[in-house]
């Protein structure tokens, strides 16, 4: 049998984002319902990319369409809970980004859950695969894990 991963620390994040959760993101068991964590890894790493100014939602040439993801759920959280989204790049390819982000409530150390999605960069019009632009990769260099490599 495998043994489940620790969940990581703070530390093993590269850049945070506070994001307040909603009175709506608890379901009937009073906790965060889980589709609510997918929402705010795409919150904490577009408002990054927007923040860093590689990404313009109106008007871009290109948009990052997200094509896998995934969560591994430690601890629950539930409104009025804060969450600080860690995030780090674990890979750059070509017109590719693994993003891995930590969720985590309150002033906790550890992550409650943590998640990863791949973003292909594409033209906004065709949605053809295009490679990253120096200003986007260089941006992604900044938060690359350096356990990547």
């Amino acid at each position: 049998m495998t043994r489940r991963p620790a969940p990581s620390r703070r530390d093993a994040y590269r850049t945070f984002r506070t994001i307040q959760t909603r009175w709506m993101d608890n379901d009937i068991y009073g906790h965060m319902n889980n589709v609510v964590h997918y929402s705010l890894f795409d919150t904490a790493v577009n408002g990054w990319l927007v923040e860093e100014g590689v990404l313009d939602i109106l008007a871009g040439d290109r948009v990052g369409l997200v094509v896998e993801t995934g969560c591994r759920y430690h601890a629950e959280m539930a409104f009025p809970d804060i969450v600080t989204a860690g995030i780090r790049v674990a890979r750059i390819g070509t017109s590719s980004v693994r993003y891995e982000v930590g969720l985590f409530r309150n002033e906790e150390e550890t992550a409650s859950a943590e998640g990863f999605f791949v973003h292909v960069y594409v033209d906004r019009r065709t949605r053809r695969p295009v490679p990253l632009d120096q200003p986007l990769r260089a941006a992604l260099e900044t938060i690359r894990n350096p356990a990547e490599g």
